[in-house]
């Protein structure tokens, strides 16, 4: 699963079931086409699927001020850590506007939100909430970060609505980008050795392994070891 329908399923799916946004990330599909092999930047991609890729990066959602408030607002509610960054270098800004043409049922809220923002921020305090203090942006946000959990999202107001979906975009866009997964010091499955049960705990108990058994398990010390075989396929080593 790639990293938009991560996005999609495990995030905003809440969202979908309160808000009635219509996400097709879990239905069930049958890929007819060969996955593609290689890609630079997208591996494992199917062609219909780098078509469309390459079709909404040619798109445009948002204005130059807009993704500037985007990639404000991501750093008000995901505030960057060292050494790995924060939203803006994991190119969360980037992503929330791929997901905003990826899922067109997106756009409204998120184009609505942004409205929103400048003119809070500009009644509140003379200025666009890009240009605000932290502080005065952290004012703003707290007006709009809890949602009533007793009313479906979508009876909410759309600052409310807003909120919560650049919250989940901003949270896991950054968490499953490399800055995020490094920050995480997420390194994936790691080899290990289990050499069984120490043997003072088996005298302990009064139990020991058959050595029959264990003579077909494999030897820990030549797990170094690289397998070879013979032009017959019977393993030598």
């Amino acid at each position: 699963m790639d990293r938009r329908k991560s996005l999609q399923t495990l995030i905003l799916g809440g969202a979908a079931a309160t808000a009635g946004v219509a996400f097709n990330s879990c239905k069930t599909e049958t890929i007819d086409e060969a996955v593609v092999e290689s890609s630079e930047k997208f591996f494992g991609r199917t062609p219909k699927e780098l078509e469309r890729i390459e079709k909404l990066n040619a798109e445009q959602l948002f204005n130059e001020h807009e993704m500037e408030t985007i990639a404000a607002l991501s750093v008000v509610i995901l505030p960057p850590k060292e050494p790995n960054g924060g939203p803006i270098e994991a190119g969360v800004p980037e992503l929330i506007e791929f997901m905003g043409k990826d899922v067109p049922t997106m756009a409204p809220t998120l184009l609505g939100g942004l409205m929103w923002l400048d003119h809070k921020s500009n009644t509140e305090f003379g200025t666009e909430f890009k240009s605000a203090t932290l502080e005065q942006k952290k004012q703003i946000c707290d007006e709009i970060c809890w949602h009533d959990t007793e009313k479906p999202l979508d009876e909410q107001p759309l600052e409310i609505q807003f909120f919560y979906m650049m919250r989940g975009l901003t949270v896991t866009g950054y968490y499953t980008s490399k800055v995020g997964i490094a920050d995480l010091g997420y390194k994936g499955n790691q080899p290990n050795v289990w050499d069984g049960v120490p043997q003072d705990v088996l005298d302990q108990h009064g139990v020991a392994y058959d050595p029959e058994w264990i003579a077909k398990c494999i030897d820990q010390s030549t797990r170094g070891t690289i397998a070879t075989w013979d032009d017959d396929g019977n393993l030598l080593t």
